[in-house]
């Protein structure tokens, strides 16, 4: 059995870092809702708006992931993700909050006029090494953590996405911090990748009890390989919340919609383009082609097609991202 109230309780004793102020702002999309002729009604959570290192999804991740690996004595936070990577931004940014070293390993080519993430992983103070595929990444960053280990230094290696069941939970928190802004949606739409994002947010409403669905539209992956990895990570939060991490994994439907992924991840479409010009014009809200506008454009589409009844409430997660409109 999951105990909920236990599980509600043990989520928020688990140590974070104070970042940012919290909540973030909900805002009715209702220029939105006119724009497309009617629907549901149209809410979004602004993760883009949080203030800590050009804000996004990953904020809520890191402050529980940095706040254990200075715990552990980590005087180094090592990372990967692609060149652009909202991620590796972030936790240089925490790094620099922090007073600790950083390490970022990122595939592709090292621009050669550097700009967006790039531009401000650089005047964060990270140290960037650059491999040419996304598989070689890990591998890269485990030697980099073994060669400072054996300098004597005390590195802290922090996954994709930070996508590890302790950073799921900074979602978990989020669905706790929603109902404290007395906001209950029926459906939550957001973009899905690595999994952490909707992993905590699946498990977040289920430790609440709340009938809200959460649809994950994929940025890049297959639709089951992003489900495997959502009930991988939260049946990891078992321990961590002192219930059965099984039936955690398994009280909700996992819900991922892989048909806006286009020609893969980051590639515009015809479908994000419009939805990064829509939402400017009719809400000055910006998203970004490899993540958020995938989502709004699956958003979009499910509206248009009648998918939500007039009396339901959709909530779009803003997961941020928009820096990388500066590419």
């Amino acid at each position: 059995m999951l105990s909920t109230a236990s599980a509600r309780e043990r989520l928020f004793a688990i140590p974070a870092l104070d970042l940012w102020p919290a909540p973030s702002p909900v805002h009715e999309l209702s220029r939105l809702r006119q724009a497309l002729g009617g629907g549901p009604r149209l809410l979004i959570k602004r993760d883009d708006a949080i203030p800590f290192g050009f804000g996004g999804n990953k904020v809520r991740k890191i402050a529980l992931v940095a706040a254990r690996a200075i715990a552990e004595g980590a005087d180094t936070l090592l990372s990967i993700g692609g060149v652009q990577s909202n991620s590796a931004r972030v936790v240089a940014a925490t790094a620099a909050r922090m007073g600790l070293k950083c390490v970022l390993v990122v595939n592709g080519a090292r621009p050669d006029r550097l700009t967006a993430n790039a531009l401000l992983d650089d005047l964060l103070g990270a140290e960037v090494h650059y491999v040419a595929t996304r598989e070689e990444r890990a591998p890269a960053m485990a030697a980099i953590a073994d060669r400072l280990g054996r300098q004597g230094r005390r590195p802290y290696e922090i996954p994709l996405g930070a996508s590890t069941p302790l950073g799921a939970l900074g979602f978990a928190r989020g669905i706790g911090e929603l109902v404290s802004q007395g906001v209950v949606p029926d459906v939550i739409v957001h973009s899905s990748s690595s999994g952490g994002t909707q992993s905590g947010m699946v498990a977040g409403c289920a430790i609440y009890d709340l009938p809200t669905r959460v649809v994950g539209i994929s940025a890049d992956d297959p639709a089951a390989s992003i489900q495997d990895a959502v009930r991988t990570v939260m049946t990891g939060m078992g321990d961590l919340l002192g219930v059965d991490g099984a039936a955690l994994a398994n009280r909700r439907p996992v819900e991922v919609d892989d048909t806006f992924v286009g020609e893969g991840y980051g590639v515009p479409t015809a479908d994000t383009r419009e939805a990064v010009g829509l939402l400017a014009r009719s809400e000055a809200i910006f998203l970004d082609h490899t993540y958020t506008a995938k989502a709004m454009a699956g958003l979009l589409s499910y509206v248009r097609r009648g998918v939500f009844s007039a009396n339901q409430t959709v909530l779009f997660w803003h997961t941020g991202g928009q820096v990388g409109l500066f590419v």
